[in-house]
């Protein structure tokens, strides 16, 4: 049995995410101590509780300590089966961070699976889901997954109720990806969305984007997303893509929707003038996938985030595989991380 400290590193959900997908994929049992110790509310939460059900009912594993709080968890996979079914999180539990522990598990599982998600599309501390849309998707599609997603309905903090529809379809190999020129941007899109909220909201934040992107040279193609009825969820937010770099900011009470548009625009920037190929977000996340592949990956990015090393540090654990982290300086003195598995 693997054995686990859910402190080390990032000391967050990732942990969890990550080591019940590779286990239930080699088939090795694992034991997850100390989960989200440093975190203000400790051990798992209606998330984490759900994207290891989601896991466990594809490998037809069965799991010790799965419940609200706990910070002990074992794990022991058995078969992997895809199977249709709905998942309802609760809140506005993330579903982007439940699709990271069960999109992997699925992609080698028999049969296709087919999953109804409820739960928040757009909330704090987890990938948008427009990042995992047009950013996350098309990169696994560049590995060889195939997967769907349909949003119906988007759910923000803290009522959630967005609604997801999921399909994916078994592809037992995966390639390597090699991204090792950085791609000059072209037109960047958006969606700027707002739910129970006056139209001006999602109106403005899209303006102040396009502001201070104009600003620093690119053309925009942004859409505005607005739903007026407010009794099922309330909120804003907007997401920035280009290529496979992105930005995303959320409202909240009390902030101007201006300044959510300019802090999305501001954090791509950040990522479109780095020497990386690949943002910080998307890094961390293909980090198993690249280790799952066949043949060499090679990524380039801006900052080697907890959250990053994290995920090497786990994956490295359940596979044989090894990453080769180099710091490079480019002509102009900026510093970017070049990440190879070898």
């Amino acid at each position: 049995m693997l054995e686990i400290d859910g402190s080390v590193g990032e000391g967050g959900g990732q942990i969890i995410r990550t080591a019940i997908a590779l286990a239930a994929i080699t088939g090795k049992e694992v034991e997850i101590t100390n989960i989200r110790a440093n975190r203000p509310k400790p051990g798992l939460s209606a998330q984490h509780l759900n994207a290891v059900k989601a896991v466990e009912r594809l490998a037809r594993g069965k799991t010790e300590g799965l419940e609200l709080r706990s910070t002990r968890l074992q794990f022991t996979p058995a078969e992997l089966k895809g199977f249709e079914g709905e998942i309802d999180i609760g809140t506005a539990g993330s579903i982007t961070l439940l699709l990271q522990c069960l999109v992997p598990v699925a992609l080698f599982a028999d049969s296709e699976t087919k999953v109804r998600i409820t739960g928040g599309t757009d909330v704090n501390w987890s990938p948008p889901i427009d990042f995992y849309t047009h950013v996350y998707l098309p990169a696994l599609q560049e590995m060889g997954g195939v997967v769907h997603l349909d949003v119906t309905r988007r759910g923000y903090y803290p009522k959630g109720g967005g609604l997801v529809d999921v399909s994916v379809t078994p592809t037992r190999h995966l390639k390597g990806i090699v991204l090792q020129k950085r791609e000059e941007a072209g037109v960047i899109n958006g969606v700027s969305h707002s739910c129970g909220l006056p139209a001006h909201v999602a109106e403005r934040q899209a303006k102040s984007a396009k502001r201070i992107l104009k600003e620093a040279g690119y053309d925009t193609a942004l859409k505005t997303e607005i739903d007026g009825e407010g009794k099922r969820t309330t909120g804003s937010g907007i997401t920035l893509w280009s290529g496979y770099k992105s930005g995303s900011a959320l409202g909240e009470r009390g902030k101007r929707a201006e300044v959510v548009g300019e802090e999305a625009a501001h954090v791509i920037l950040r990522e479109l003038k780095a020497p990386s190929t690949i943002d910080v977000y998307l890094a961390d996340q293909l980090i198993p996938y690249i280790a799952l592949a066949d043949g060499k990956s090679v990524i380039k990015v801006r900052e080697m985030t907890k959250h990053l090393e994290t995920n090497i540090y786990i994956t490295q654990k359940f596979l044989d595989v090894e990453f080769e982290i180099k710091r490079e300086e480019t002509e102009e003195g900026r510093e970017v991380f070049v990440i190879r598995k070898v």
